[in-house]
This record gives C-alpha cells, structure tokens and sequence, in this order.
C-alpha cells in the first residue's frame, strides 16, 4: 500500500500536460478542485468525470498507476461513504435495521461525496506527476510574486511547500524499508484487526522521525554547500511563458465551472 502512493511523485513524460506552463497548471487544477465543490447533480459529476479523463488522455500517464493514487485512501473513502449511508435520515427509507437506516437521499450523499474524495485525490496526483520538482516550485513563487511588495517570501515558501511535497514518497520509501526490516524479525503487521495493526506499526515511528531529520539536515547541508541563499538574484534556466495549449486548458476549465454553475443555478 505504500508503494501505491503517487502524490509527491514525478512521472516524466512528453505529453502536451507536462509541457504546459506549471503555473497554468497549478491554477488550473485549483479552479478543477473549486469546481468538484460546486457539483450537486450526477450531471454534474459526469462533467468532472468526462474533464478528467481529457487531462488523463492528454497527459499519456498508465491508467493503473493512476488509479493507485486511491487504494491508501481507500479506508477513508469507504469510512466516508458508511457514515454518510446512515448518518442522512433525509429522504424515503430503503432499509432499516434498528436505529440503523438507509434512505435513498443518504445513499446519494454517501455516493456523492466519496467521489469527490477520489476526484481530489486524483487532480492532486496528476497535477504532481506531471510537474517536475523544480517546475512546481517556479510556479509557486511565480503565482505568489506580486505579494513580494509586502515583503511575503514567496520563493521561501514555493520551496518549503516543494520540499515537503516532494519528501512524501521518499518517506514512504523509507517506511517500507524499515516495515521490511522489521518483519524479517518477526514484526507482524497484516495480521489481526485495525487495532492491532495500528499497534503494530507503534514501533515504526522513533526510526521513521530518526530517519526524516538526518534526511532533512542533508538536505540542508546540500543547499548550503552549493551556496543557496533563497531567490534574491537568482536566475532560471528556462524562462516560463504562456503557450497556445495553456489557455485552451483554461478555457476548457472555465467552461466546466460555468457548466456547473449553471447546473446550481437551474437543476
């Protein structure tokens, strides 16, 4: 399950998404994400749907390593769509069971808002696969720039947010070598109920922050010795500029959140 995490990742590719401008990325994916919270109609949600699966096909990343982004949030999703099943008494009942009961409003809000859980998930996975590290943080700190006049540190921020995003996958590298470890020594952490295994994965975690500091002071002996002194001066290899098929992603998301206005307005 923790190799299944793709948030954080980089997928190298060719396609037109990775060539596209990272802040038009980033701006794009949150007007996407603005736009799974306007959705009240499965019409809607079929506009999502069919909006995705247009960057997926544009983007040429595999189907199956896409889809892995969802399997750890799989508990979650599941523990959401439960709740909302039985915790919405709007709507006519189609099962009860004591207390217990089922209505049709409630299997809609529990189906509802699983897909929105999985649709977040998803955006947050193809925007990180398809922006390298170095891309996503000039994007940042271009979007965040005009509040240099008031002395914001966007680039301090831009690169706090990268590292933190990009340092996922690699702890979880590390939580996986150490649970390999562990388990050549007879840890055991498949077997049993949730209980127990969240009891079981205890002792990973004195290893797990050991790991993440010395991980974290490298890293900052690294940039110090190459001489990082923030973005005051510094310049970029490739300069960002706006091409033909970042403003047709634009257009093309303006439209889905029109479209989904227009859904709340009159449906």
């Amino acid at each position: 399950m923790i190799k299944d995490i793709t948030i954080g990742q980089y997928y190298p590719g060719d396609s037109p998404l990775h060539k596209m401008d990272p802040r038009m990325k980033i701006v794009v994916a949150m007007v996407f994400i603005v736009a799974i919270f306007l959705v009240k109609t499965w019409w809607g949600y079929l506009a999502v749907l069919l909006f995705f699966l247009l960057g997926l096909l544009v983007s040429r990343l595999p189907v199956k390593f896409m889809l892995k982004s969802v399997k750890p949030l799989l508990f979650i999703i599941i523990l959401t769509f439960v709740l909302n099943l039985f915790l919405s008494p709007e709507g006519n009942a189609l099962f009860q069971w004591g207390f217990l009961k089922v209505t049709d409003r409630g299997l809609e809000m529990a189906a509802m808002l699983s897909l929105r859980l999985i649709f977040l998930v998803l955006s947050a996975s193809l925007l990180t696969l398809t922006t390298s590290p170095i891309a996503l943080t000039d994007g940042i700190e271009r979007l965040l720039s005009p509040l240099k006049v008031i002395h914001f540190p966007a680039h301090e921020l831009a690169m706090m947010m990268t590292i933190a995003l990009r340092f996922i996958p690699t702890l979880l590298e590390e939580t996986d070598k150490i649970m390999k470890a562990q388990m050549a020594r007879g840890a055991d952490f498949e077997s049993g109920n949730i209980l127990r295994r969240a009891k079981a994965m205890v002792p990973l975690l004195v290893p797990l922050f050991v790991s993440a500091f010395r991980r974290a002071d490298e890293l900052a002996m690294a940039m110090e010795a190459r001489c990082y002194k923030g973005g005051s001066g510094r310049t970029r290899m490739k300069v960002l500029h706006l091409a033909r098929r970042d403003y047709i992603a634009l257009t093309a998301v303006a439209v889905l959140v029109a479209l989904l206005v227009l859904e709340r307005v009159f449906l």
